[in-house]
């Protein structure tokens, strides 16, 4: 906004307006006006050490099947007046149900790294994740050896795909779109905190009741239970 403050006093004062800069300040704040600009680019998948190899164990096998067969992970930002918000995700492949995130002003190995921990809790602990591919891209959060170790505590087992190739890790891509298109697009946040209500919001109404075109139009939640009695 403070870029947008300067044109727009001297064009009130070229109209004939008598205002002072810091009425026009308050009032654009108030009204939550701000000139327009380029969003600047954000990079959140960065190659990992070289020479550290983590195969692809899923072969872009998205196809709903059963749930904890494979995780997939990934990381996108929010912009905010305040600056980035980072938001890692762990979606099951099998129900497309978000069973952990996580969001902090900075896109470290913790961050995947509480992200996962929340999806395990969901799934009631290391023990019943034993043998789940945990797939993402080639990042280096998702390479490093924080990450990959606590995978193998765990008994599961890291999955890559190629880097800069997307369709590898689809199914966190289009949930990436979903999340833009329906909570974020033509919304301005003044704060990470609004955002992340704003994005909790969303992530509760995603699972329990947002219909899934791959679920044969069921809400992710509703599908694990329809699974659950069928088995």
């Amino acid at each position: 906004m403070e870029l947008a403050v300067p044109r727009m006093y001297k064009a009130l004062r070229k109209a004939g307006l008598v205002v002072n800069r810091k009425r026009v300040v308050r009032l654009m704040r108030r009204h939550g006006m701000a000139g327009r600009f380029r969003r600047r680019k954000c990079r959140t998948t960065f190659p990992g050490p070289d020479g550290y190899h983590i195969p692809d164990l899923l072969g872009r096998a998205f196809a709903p099947g059963r749930p904890d067969v494979a995780w997939c992970q990934d990381i996108t930002y929010i912009p905010t007046r305040e600056g980035w918000l980072y938001l890692a995700s762990v979606l099951d492949v099998g129900s497309r149900r978000l069973l952990g995130y996580s969001m902090a002003d900075h896109m470290r190995t913790q961050l995947v790294l509480d992200a996962l921990a929340m999806a395990i809790a969901a799934r009631g602990g290391d023990k019943a994740v034993a043998g789940v591919i945990a797939h993402a891209d080639r990042g280096s959060q998702y390479t490093s050896n924080d990450y990959v170790d606590f995978c193998q505590d765990r008994k599961m087992r890291p999955s890559v795909g190629r880097t800069g190739v997307c369709w590898d890790n689809a199914v966190a891509e289009s949930f990436w779109e979903s999340l833009k298109r329906e909570c974020l697009q033509g919304r301005v946040f003044a704060t990470r905190a609004e955002a992340r209500r704003a994005i909790f919001r969303w992530i509760n109404w995603y699972n329990t009741t947002r219909l899934h075109s791959t679920l044969n139009h069921v809400a992710p939640l509703e599908w694990e239970q329809q699974y659950q009695q069928a088995s």
